[in-house]
């Protein structure tokens, strides 16, 4: 997976514009994550805004799109490749500051890097 790749939904994880993903359980390889709260359709831009819940409290979380594995539509369960630990270490995300940020679209991708 290239940087480019990081932006948008592999075609194998199953992901169609149509479906609205908000809502959808978010599972790391590790565990839970907590649920979509918000994604972006945007072509090279496409992410999900991860409400954690109770599990890092009061806490959001992006998520690049090619972070996704599967997308089961049936369960409503998003499926990515990282662990919960990677998830939590991420860049704080902050909703009004950082969906327009390149240096923090920067450090995001750094973070979830290339590796699958």
């Amino acid at each position: 997976m290239t940087s480019d790749d990081m932006w948008t939904f592999a075609t194998a994880a199953g992901y169609t514009p149509e479906v609205d993903l908000t809502g959808y359980k978010v599972e790391a390889t590790d565990g839970p994550v907590g649920k979509v709260d918000k994604h972006s359709k945007e072509i090279g831009s496409q992410h999900l805004v991860v409400d954690t819940g109770v599990w890092i409290f009061g806490k959001e979380v992006l998520l690049p799109a090619g972070t996704v594995t599967t997308i089961d539509k049936q369960a409503e369960t998003i499926h990515v490749a990282r662990t919960r630990e990677q998830i939590e270490n991420a860049p704080e995300f902050d909703r009004h500051r950082h969906l327009d940020d390149l240096g923090y679209r920067n450090r995001i991708g750094g973070h979830y890097g290339p590796q699958g």
